[in-house]
């Protein structure tokens, strides 16, 4: 014979799954990853004792202050992300929570994916010395570039790479530094024609530009809006399009003549 639950009885059973289903949910892993600022280094100095880049067939000149690229840290593909972790995320000021297609688009193991980065920072540099020629009106027949940065993948380097290249062979092209002797910083892919393109994490970016001694930070202006949400105090943006706009909007910071857009 069945005996009859009281309603306290009931809720407790019925309770006893949902408490099961919440903690599941709780420490189930989802398609997430967590990122926050990375290391940053000097294009136009040394990275882990290796020049960055390296310019021969041409005259170099020495330059003064510094061209940063900037990067982020996210978990690795195959890291578990749990419901707890990316609540807490949400409201760190130094950690993003992105998908984790996102960060890595290709998909693929740890391995796949480090190679498909260094594919992609390979294409990236190739068309950095060919976009900061171009604007130079240098051919790679008779200038050769060697770009090193250990431990970095991805495209979002070409920008900064590119400027590198110009400010070591030409500077402001009037005798000074694009830098104006200021730590600047910033990120975005380029094509061989000079076309800035959009990276993600910028306000990430920002965050370890202004780390590491920043004043300026270069970033595509389509992300403007994620750049200014986190921006740190004392860090001015600078939107980009193009490396022509970047050089041009550097020089004016430079001379202090000129006007110099803002996000």
């Amino acid at each position: 014979m069945l005996s009859r639950l009281t309603r306290l009885q009931a809720l407790t059973v019925c309770a006893v799954p949902v408490v099961a289903l919440l903690a599941t949910a709780v420490f189930a892993p989802l398609p997430f990853s967590i990122a926050q600022p990375g290391m940053t280094a000097d294009v136009l100095g040394k990275n882990q004792g290796t020049q960055v880049i390296t310019i021969s067939g041409a005259p170099v000149r020495g330059t003064s202050g510094q061209l940063r690229m900037t990067t982020i840290e996210a978990t690795g593909p195959d890291t578990d992300v749990s419901l707890s972790q990316v609540i807490d995320g949400w409201f760190a000021k130094d950690r993003a929570i992105m998908p984790r297609d996102a960060v890595y688009p290709g998909g693929g193991n740890t391995k796949e994916i480090e190679q498909h980065n260094t594919e992609q920072m390979k294409q990236s540099q190739d068309a950095a010395t060919e976009a900061a020629l171009g604007y130079l009106h240098l051919t790679d027949k008779n200038v050769k570039v060697t770009l090193k940065l250990a431990d970095v993948g991805g495209p979002s380097a070409g920008l900064l790479f590119s400027l590198g290249i110009v400010d070591k062979l030409d500077g402001n092209g009037s005798g000074g530094d694009l830098t104006g002797g200021r730590t600047v910083a910033g990120t975005g892919t380029i094509t061989a024609d000079g076309q800035v393109g959009a990276v993600g994490g910028v306000g990430l970016k920002t965050q370890a530009a202004r780390r590491d001694g920043a004043t300026v930070f270069l970033v595509p202006k389509d992300e403007c809006a994620d750049a200014k949400s986190q921006r740190p105090a004392g860090l001015r943006l600078v939107p980009v399009t193009t490396l022509k706009g970047a050089i041009s909007s550097l020089v004016a910071l430079e001379k202090g003549k000129g006007s110099v857009p803002s996000c």
